[in-house]
């Protein structure tokens, strides 16, 4: 324990020691206090600020973009020092796997394998991390974050670094020029044919920035987006007395309900409200709301 966490500390001690004794509103009030105070959370902070993606438009020329597989992972952020989550949480990995990082800022995914993200997930989030286990986790670079240049140059500065590291698990991610639209979707279909989920295209000519854009692309078969859960809707015939539904809201203050694509154990404890999840769908209607949404999973970004 740091010396400057002393008093703090000894006040939570203190008061978990009284804790049983209080009346519940007072205790309610105390443990909500306790989930913010705790030391621990200072490792975290805020979302870092990252390239996001857009979704590719049909009919778009892909010849200025340099095209990548789209990797099924969990988005890691090392900042030369810390590996975090897309949050800002601190990605619990062993020492042995930070110590083989270099000392340089990373954007990319953990990633495990084509079809392996729920075991990844788990793996990623073990509080008490198994070393074994991350020796078959790999880091898939595709940015530089804040660096100067191209995004094309940026792409050769991360080969550069990963050869220097000679670590198999860090890994640069693959980018290539496509002709035109036929070659990009022939790229498409042999990518999901071995497995993968879609491509990324990068713009080229790109200055590094944050938030999205057109230079950040994704193009898959079906699309996905985030939403918060702000409601749970009881079932109904033989969903009597589970999850029916879920209401959630968009980013941009969309509400809809999800009610496909929801397990039997999630409905009989469904996400808490709050909590972020990842659904898929065909496409948005005129209005701009999900056509078709089905739950996917929980949002990786914890």
């Amino acid at each position: 324990m740091r010396l400057e966490d002393a008093p703090h500390t000894l006040l939570i001690v203190i008061c978990l020691e009284r804790l049983p004794a209080m009346p519940l509103p007072r205790r309610l009030l105390l443990l909500s206090w306790l989930a913010a105070a705790l030391p621990w959370r200072r490792a975290n902070a805020a979302a870092p600020a990252l390239p996001l993606p857009t979704v590719w438009v049909d009919g778009r020329d892909p010849a200025p973009y340099l095209v990548s597989e789209k990797y099924d992972g969990v988005r890691g952020v090392w900042d030369g020092a810390t590996l975090r989550f897309r949050s800002g949480r601190v990605v619990p990995a062993p020492d042995a796997f930070t110590a083989r990082l270099p000392r340089v800022a990373l954007d990319g995914e953990l990633w495990l394998g084509r079809g392996r993200f729920d075991e990844l997930s788990a793996l990623v989030r073990k509080a008490a991390p198994v070393e074994a286990d991350w020796h078959r986790v790999r880091f898939m670079v595709f940015e530089l974050p804040g660096a100067g240049g191209s995004f094309a140059q940026r792409a050769q500065r991360i080969d550069a670094i990963v050869r220097q590291s000679a670590w198999p698990q860090l890994v640069a991610v693959e980018h290539a020029p496509v002709a035109d639209r036929a070659a990009l979707q022939r790229r498409l279909a042999a990518t999901l044919a071995q497995g993968g989920e879609g491509l990324v295209l990068h713009l080229a000519a790109a200055p590094y920035a944050t938030g999205r854009s057109d230079a950040m692309m994704k193009l898959k078969p079906s699309l996905d987006a985030e939403a918060t859960v702000v409601a749970h809707h009881p079932g109904r015939g033989k969903y009597q007395g589970l999850l029916g539904a879920l209401e959630v809201r968009t980013p941009e203050g969309r509400q809809f309900l999800i009610g496909s694509g929801l397990s039997d154990a999630l409905r009989r404890a469904p996400p808490p409200l709050g909590r972020v999840i990842t659904y898929r769908y065909r496409d948005l209607t005129g209005t701009g709301t999900p056509r078709f949404a089905s739950f996917l999973r929980l949002h990786d970004a914890l």
